[in-house]
């Protein structure tokens, strides 16, 4: 299943944390399984996700979407740079 399909089967439902602070907290809770990056998130946002990432074993999946069309996708109307995934 590819990244997109997997957002939209999980949209409306309390597995997926959309933000980068959300996403970032649940990351240092180890709470994550999966974290989604559009490709152009504010500057830091990366290198703070991989890291938390790789203590919490959470698989960071590049997406080949800008911040806007992921907030758009994601049927909000504002742009989204992260989204995570909650483990199951």
């Amino acid at each position: 299943m590819d990244a997109i399909t997997e957002i939209k089967k999980q949209l409306g439902s309390e597995a997926l944390i959309i933000g980068a602070e959300k996403s970032l907290k649940a990351l240092r809770a180890g709470t994550l399984a999966k974290v989604f990056l559009a490709t152009n998130p504010r500057q830091g946002v990366r290198d703070d996700i991989d890291r938390y990432a790789k203590l919490g074993d959470a698989e960071v999946i590049l997406l080949e979407v800008p911040n806007d069309e992921l907030g758009t996708m994601c049927k909000k109307p504002f742009p989204i740079s992260v989204i995570g995934l909650k483990r199951q």
